[in-house]
């Protein structure tokens, strides 16, 4: 580690440093500051160390993993805690019931499909309505709201979650259970995002591929502790170390800069193309500094200027609504009605395959961003478009002959899914001002949720019509 504790080097470096221009405030200030924490002997402004920069990556990594964990769990825990408590107290199934039996062909339908009526989407809607309305509400109050506070609400939330669930006694107690993890996701990915903007670029590739992971981690750990005999309450109460996770790599392992509003209010000076650079050595060279005094200018965004960046963000928010319509229209409108009869899986283990392939897409997709960036993003919404219409037509008549066809297909769609989603966020953080920044991260984070709460809503009456073949 090169760049690691040689201070009286650095102090002699930054002695011969001076601002590039006369007329900029916020390069001399930032000048002043590191010549003066390098005189106190402690560098907490991380200009130039590689540690810094891995601790960053590996700190959105695990935060990416910690705010996606609960939301994945939740459905699986709460249909076992549903489960449970429908058999305990004699009831008929929910309307939150899922609806594949895991042992076997599903008894209450006769349709050639194999299907429940009741869509799977039903579940869907009810974990991705809360993040939907926080997303909507939060990006134009939230600047208000310091980040350290916001990670504290983020755990706080998605423990309570794990606790409702795991001791709920009544239905209701697990749908709560439900809405405090969904809660915590959207806030949690909302505030994330515009985090980033105080560090460099590439902390977006440690998030994209953290929350990817989650996918894959929630289902494989939930799945693999109640297989082992495990009860799903214990399971979740083991599951309470996620949010102490999120809080540890929040406060102890990233290095934030000192213009992070960590307790306090921020006073909304803007984080500027050059102050990112300066974090890690080498960053992006080829990135020129576009910021202007206008842009550095106090203050925070008024409600005109707020709807003029909406109005900008919409070439990317739209296509990353169409992925996820499409992509969520697949999950829950179409993937429990591929069912091959003949395929020596059984129906659940054909849809939990599906469910698994998907998320190991999506895994992949978004740790790619290192080795490929897509511009053309509506070019990945009309791939995914075509993906729902293929599939759609294939349940309509049945010409797909085997699972190991929809396999590959499923995948792609994960692939198709992730790359949407890390590359929206990378090409708003690199084409967006530095003052609109931090809330254009925020306010392009409902274009996923608000396409998936449209296919749950579209999911519905195409399931139903097929169930009713």
């Amino acid at each position: 580690m090169k760049h690691c504790g040689e201070f009286t080097e650095k102090k002699k470096q930054l002695k011969l440093q001076k601002p590039r221009s006369v007329g900029s405030w916020s390069v001399a200030r930032h000048f002043a500051f590191s010549m003066e924490q390098t005189d106190a002997g402690v560098d907490l402004h991380p200009s130039n160390g590689c540690c810094t920069h891995w601790r960053s990556c590996t700190g959105f990594w695990l935060l990416g993993l910690c705010n996606n964990f609960a939301y994945v769990v939740m459905l699986s825990a709460a249909h076992d805690i549903l489960k449970k408590q429908e058999s305990e107290n004699g009831t008929a199934s929910t309307t939150f019931t899922l609806s594949v039996d895991f042992h076997g062909r599903n008894s209450s339908n006769s349709s050639r499909y194999d299907c429940n009526p009741i869509s799977t989407a039903a579940v869907l809607l009810a974990d991705i309505l809360p993040t939907l309305i926080i997303k909507i509400c939060a990006p134009f109050v939230i600047h208000k709201l310091p980040y350290g506070i916001r990670v504290l609400l983020c755990a706080v939330m998605a423990a309570t979650s794990f606790l409702l669930v795991s001791f709920s006694s009544a239905v209701w107690m697990s749908i709560l259970g439900v809405i405090f993890a969904s809660f915590s996701s959207g806030l949690g990915e909302l505030s994330f995002l515009s985090l980033t903007v105080f560090f460099t670029r590439d902390v977006l590739q440690g998030w994209g591929s953290g929350t990817g992971a989650a996918g894959v981690a929630g289902s494989f750990l939930y799945s693999g502790l109640t297989q082992i005999g495990l009860s799903p309450q214990t399971t979740l109460l083991i599951m309470l170390v996620v949010p102490v996770t999120m809080l540890i790599s929040y406060f102890f392992l990233l290095v934030p800069p000192p213009s992070l509003p960590q307790w306090k209010s921020r006073n909304y000076v803007a984080v500027s193309s050059e102050d990112r650079r300066r974090l890690v050595d080498g960053s992006e060279d080829e990135e020129q500094d576009k910021s202007t005094p206008e842009d550095r200018s106090a203050g925070p965004l008024t409600f005109t200027e707020q709807l003029y960046v909406i109005k900008g963000l919409l070439k990317f928010v739209i296509p990353l609504g169409v992925v996820y319509f499409a992509e969520y229209f697949i999950n829950q409108g179409l993937m429990e009605l591929l069912y091959f009869p003949n395929f020596y899986l059984s129906h659940a283990e054909q849809y939990r395959w599906y469910q698994t392939l998907y998320q190991f897409g999506v895994l992949v997709s978004r740790s790619s961003l290192c080795c490929l960036k897509i511009r053309k993003l509506c070019a990945l919404s009309l791939l995914q478009v075509v993906n729902a219409v293929l599939l759609l037509f294939a349940v309509r008549y049945q010409f797909l002959c085997s699972a190991w066809v929809v396999f590959p297909i499923v995948f792609y769609e994960g692939l198709l899914g992730g790359a949407a989603y890390v590359n929206t966020f990378y090409f708003i953080s690199k084409e967006t001002e530095d003052r609109q920044r931090e809330f254009a991260m925020a306010a392009a984070s409902v274009g996923d949720s608000l396409g998936i709460a449209l296919a749950g809503l579209s999911a519905f009456p195409v399931h139903r019509y097929f169930c009713n073949l």
